[in-house]
């Protein structure tokens, strides 16, 4: 495979243009690995694959340097070039490529597996064992990534079917939320609900987390506030619909049985992670991302974070003022949900003067406006005696890259929310009719919402 592999980088232009960059000099022996150094010291310099007399002087000057005093690998090394400039160029340009990516993937595996095998045995002391697995799972993920961007004429077609394409939404089962979405959560977003202690932002994430694992999606819960075993009793309660207060009292058979129903009904899986509060950040979730699909297979598609304000950044010290710190980790959270092609929800409070308002706005962001800048959507979770009363939440809409802000019927919407079981569920329209005129007196204590409004549309499970 060497042979083919530089028989075709000095005679295929548009092969050695899409392979060198991935190209290693460890994939290689003592002889290739030096032709390779001395085709990119050209390419790199004059931005031309050298011709074979250019590729002979450049050996010969690395002789007269001292840099090459090897007679044998010199001898060896003017061979290889005198036969791939002779070699039979391959003409299925895909095949040559797939076959070279396949080439780097087994050799950067093979390579990962003797540097663990050194640090095993001692060999390579300035190594820790803990390296081991990012060594493995670095080689593992070796690729070719050619894209260089959208091409707007080109890719038209493409484009298109990516309009309708439903597979990069996220709908869950609270209808307005899909509708202000225009049919789901997209991918590669930052998705921030906030609202002031007790409002029920962790209520929320682990609602939208049962949804979305019902619908047979993979969600990761990352939790920096609460236990695993907390937000799990949480969706225990979703999901089982019951009282949370309930959940330890069902009997473990009877609980396992329910379980068990609830695993078989979706092709999804939920996973829970949580950290000591204000220790972890991107690079803690990045590693969490690569052991969870190294150990257990698993991919998600949804990442909630519970939540941004007491994560940590990974690029500044705390300490900074709190406007560019608390900016830096949701562009932090915003490049992870890129990087691995998901959408990740977070929650933030309000600030003081945003507790108890009715009609919270960007502004009542606590810490720092450089959230909202960042985030693709934002909306506020309102709360009050009157909503409270009716067992209702008001969401307002205060950012949205993904659909109209402005539309009066989407702009402030309620939903229903049930904190014993900790669900959310959809609310007939007469209430979202009634609504706008409530909102437009602030919701004070004094407001009313008429009980036909309190009607739910169920929530099957």
């Amino acid at each position: 495979m060497e042979d083919i592999i530089f028989g075709n980088l000095i005679q295929n232009e548009k092969y050695s243009r899409s392979v060198l960059p991935h190209l290693k000099d460890d994939y290689f022996d003592v002889n290739h690995s030096l032709f390779l150094n001395i085709i990119n010291t050209i390419f790199n310099e004059y931005n031309i694959i050298p011709n074979e007399k250019t590729a002979q002087q450049t050996l010969d000057d690395l002789v007269k340097s001292g840099n090459l005093k090897s007679e044998e690998i010199y001898a060896s090394t003017q061979t290889l070039i005198k036969e791939s400039y002779h070699y039979d160029s391959v003409e299925d340009l895909n095949w040559l490529i797939d076959k070279t990516e396949q080439f780097c993937n087994d050799q950067a595996v093979r390579n990962a597996v003797l540097g663990s095998v050194d640090i095993i045995q001692g060999d390579d002391q300035d190594t820790p064992v803990s390296a081991i697995p990012a060594m493995l799972q670095e080689a593992i993920n070796v690729s070719f990534d050619n894209s260089v961007g959208h091409s707007y004429g080109d890719d038209a077609g493409a484009r298109y079917d990516r309009y309708s394409d439903k597979s990069i939404q996220l709908p869950v089962d609270i209808d307005l939320l899909n509708e202000i979405t225009d049919g789901g959560f997209p991918l590669k977003a930052l998705v921030v609900a906030m609202g002031g202690p007790g409002t029920g932002k962790s209520l929320h994430l682990c609602h939208l987390a049962a949804s979305l694992y019902k619908s047979g999606r993979n969600v990761l819960y990352i939790s920096l506030e609460m236990s695993e075993e907390k937000i799990a009793e949480r969706i225990d309660a979703n999901l089982l619909n019951i009282d949370i207060k309930e959940v330890k009292h069902l009997g473990k058979d009877l609980f396992l049985k329910k379980v068990n129903k609830i695993k078989k009904s979706t092709s999804g899986r939920l996973v829970i992670k949580d950290y000591p509060t204000s220790t972890a950040h991107v690079g803690h979730f990045r590693s969490l991302l690569h052991d969870l699909k190294t150990k257990q297979d698993f991919v998600p598609i949804a990442i909630m974070v519970d939540y941004i304000n007491i994560c940590t950044s990974s690029r500044l010290k705390y300490g900074n003022d709190s406007y560019t710190y608390i900016k830096a980790i949701a562009e932090e959270l915003r490049g992870l949900a890129s990087e691995f092609n998901v959408c990740l929800f977070t929650a933030t409070q309000t600030n003081r003067d945003g507790f108890g308002n009715s009609d919270v706005d960007l502004t009542n962001t606590s810490e720092s406006f450089g959230l909202p800048a960042t985030a693709d959507m934002m909306y506020a979770l309102i709360v009050n005696e009157v909503l409270d009363q009716q067992n209702q939440m008001m969401i307002k809409q205060l950012k949205n890259r993904y659909n109209d802000i402005t539309d009066p019927r989407t702009k402030t919407f309620l939903i229903g929310i049930n904190k014993s079981k900790m669900q959310l569920y959809n609310v007939e329209h007469q209430a979202q009719d009634d609504i706008g005129a409530h909102h437009a007196q602030k919701l004070t204590p004094d407001d009313s919402i008429p009980a036909s409004s309190l009607v739910t549309t169920g929530f099957k499970f």
